[in-house]
């Protein structure tokens, strides 16, 4: 199959031998790169020599099409004064960009990867053109290779694999989200690559891309969190299996060394954490304290022939190491990549890992204070010191997301509604921001015409920024606030549980322990949880309509389509009978504020240890 007809090809999967070839086409972004063999990016050629390679890996990780700086910082350590932090302006693509190719004018041999989540949870300037500005970006910032993030398969795999290959989605003609909002779109100019995401024919992605640099290869290879099916919509993973992580990146690492590629770097889309919960450590502090999760046990049972491990997911930074090898994470939005300087012995074709240098930097942008970025700067050894203080945004990407944000604006400013104050969705997962969208969606559903339900319930993990108070209450609440907060487009559905259902519904957000994030409910149910009681006995005194719960009756309960379909693992809603569509969670949302000012109501669950 060429190139050609791999872009058209159908809805059914692409093998691991065709997307290989597709990598070679949309592969390379560097301007000073030639295309090599198929998965190969070879730089500037060089004359043989003893003297290690340089090469310059840059990652960033959980962009989530963050492309406006808006209000992103970073608190960081204030090298200048021990102990104290900087509270600093962060983000932005342009910034980023600029910043990437400070760090590239001093490394001849370079790759930009992005580690997962590069779209998805997105806000409007993204998700309202299909993130097809988000690729877009990449393209210009010089990405090389991506891996997939469990976010890359929120809209399924034929939307996946068209974000790659170009061309405009289907349009529905009252759709506010837009495809090829500003011409044809191109796709992506870089593959991307996942080890452990499998077809009944063999691999979604490729599971490895390598780098040319002079004499030796760099390999690259890419996994996604096992745990992907229960973090998004499950028809969207349907015929997919997502295999253990550890086993898939050391069989591709075992054919990369049997083709001498001996450099290899993992990007890994699990995480991990530093630092006590609520309190993060030091991105750069190499003691790495209270260093933990999922991550850390994949990781231990990677190859040692692995020389960097690229992570993602958990939103954390860190520079780590674990089993004598870097593992590095850039917290998330763009605030920050990931620098490793490898040295590879052209002899070998190996990293020499007692030479290898790493580093978190700070995407620092227009509006971050001089005084700020000369402290931080200082605080860097070169070159990293003149890459950190010299960089500016990039001009091109600059105007690229302008162009967005300008077709984006009369959508995102139409003002729908208004607040009484501001509603977070901080928490123990239940928060003011999840209260007022789950009693929205049962305003919308509690007619006997619409569904006849009783009550509603929000997952946490879909309600994605606050919706802010601007100004003197009630506030002025525009489509772009609600976009951003609820970025999914689901829709809701009506289903009936028995009473004995219900429990076993509210126990399952025990499955991450006693301090697991909970659902916001609407009004109508209330009960208590008790966070020490033992498993399957944490839910107490649930009433729903001020009754106590039958375990024998019959509830009509709404709930997006997204936790209908068994998401965020509360495989209890999958047994729902009765089911009864309803419309888009956003539609919702406006309708309710429509009638009156929107608040979170009171707290519906009584937390006790």
């Amino acid at each position: 199959m060429n190139a050609n007809a791999l872009l058209r090809a159908p809805r059914a999967l692409i093998n691991l031998a065709a997307l290989t070839a597709l990598a070679a086409t949309l592969g390379l972004a560097a301007c000073s790169t030639a295309t090599g063999p198929a998965g190969e990016r070879t730089t500037a050629a060089a004359s043989p020599t003893s003297e290690p390679i340089h090469v310059r890996v840059i990652a960033f990780n959980d962009l989530h099409g963050n492309l406006e700086p808006g209000n992103l910082t970073l608190t960081l350590a204030d090298p200048t004064q021990p102990g104290a932090t900087l509270r600093v302006a962060t983000g932005g693509a342009d910034a980023m960009a600029g910043l990437v190719r400070s760090l590239r004018a001093g490394a001849p041999h370079s790759m930009v990867v992005s580690s997962g989540d590069l779209i998805g949870a997105t806000p409007l300037v993204s998700a309202l053109f299909r993130h097809e500005s988000t690729v877009e970006a990449a393209n210009l910032m010089g990405v090389n290779v991506a891996t997939a993030g469990n976010h890359e398969f929120d809209a399924g795999t034929p939307e996946l694999l068209r974000i790659l290959r170009g061309g405009c989605a289907d349009q529905k003609a009252d759709d506010p989200v837009k495809s090829c909002a500003l011409g044809r779109y191109q796709g992506a100019r870089f593959p991307m690559v996942s080890a452990n995401v499998r077809t009944a024919n063999g691999t979604l992605l490729p599971p490895s891309w390598v780098m040319k640099a002079g004499p030796v290869k760099v390999g690259v290879i890419g996994a996604v969190t096992r745990q992907t099916p229960q973090l998004v919509v499950p028809s969207g993973v349907e015929g997919l299996q997502f295999i253990d992580e550890a086993k898939a990146i050391n069989e591709a690492a075992a054919a990369l060394q049997a083709q001498g590629v001996q450099a290899l770097v993992v990007t890994l889309h699990e995480g991990a954490e530093i630092g006590s919960p609520g309190k993060p450590a030091d991105w750069n502090d190499a003691s790495c304290p209270g260093l933990r999760g999922e991550a850390i046990d994949i990781i231990r049972r990677i190859t040692p022939a692995v020389d960097l491990i690229l992570t993602a997911h958990t939103h954390q930074g860190y520079n780590c190491m674990v089993d004598g090898r870097p593992v590095m994470q850039a917290v998330s939005y763009g605030r920050g990549l990931s620098v490793a300087d490898l040295r590879i012995d052209p002899r070998s074709a190996d990293v020499i890992r007692s030479q290898t240098q790493a580093r978190n930097l700070p995407v620092l942008n227009a509006r971050t204070e001089p005084g700020h970025r000369e402290r931080l700067a200082a605080g860097e050894s070169e070159p990293l010191r003149t890459a950190l203080a010299t960089a500016r945004p990039d001009p091109a990407i600059s105007q690229l997301v302008q162009r967005y944000t300008q077709a984006a604006e009369p959508q995102a400013q139409r003002v729908v509604g208004r607040i009484t104050t501001a509603l977070d969705r901080r928490g123990m997962g239940d928060s003011p921001a999840g209260r007022l969208v789950a009693q929205a969606q049962w305003e919308a559903t509690r007619s006997p015409a619409t569904g006849g339900s009783q009550f509603a319930l929000m997952n946490p993990g879909g309600i994605r920024t606050d919706l802010a108070c601007r100004g003197t209450p009630p506030c002025e609440v525009t489509y772009g606030d609600l976009f951003s907060m609820q970025p999914f487009g689901n829709s809701l559905v009506v289903m009936s549980l028995t009473g004995a259902e219900v429990r076993e519904l509210l126990e399952q957000q025990q499955r991450g322990g006693p301090n697991a994030p909970l659902m916001s409910p609407s009004s109508g149910l209330t009960y208590r949880w008790s966070r020490q009681a033992p498993p399957g006995q944490r839910a107490r005194e649930i009433r729903i309509d001020g009754k106590p719960l039958d375990p024998q009756a019959t509830y009509r309960v709404t709930v997006n389509s997204f936790m209908a379909e068994g998401g965020d693992g509360y495989t209890v809603l999958q047994r729902g009978r009765a089911r009864l569509g309803g419309g888009q969670d956003l539609d919702a949302m406006m309708a309710y504020l429509r009638k009156g000012p929107g608040e979170g109501g009171n707290p519906r669950i009584t937390l006790e240890n």
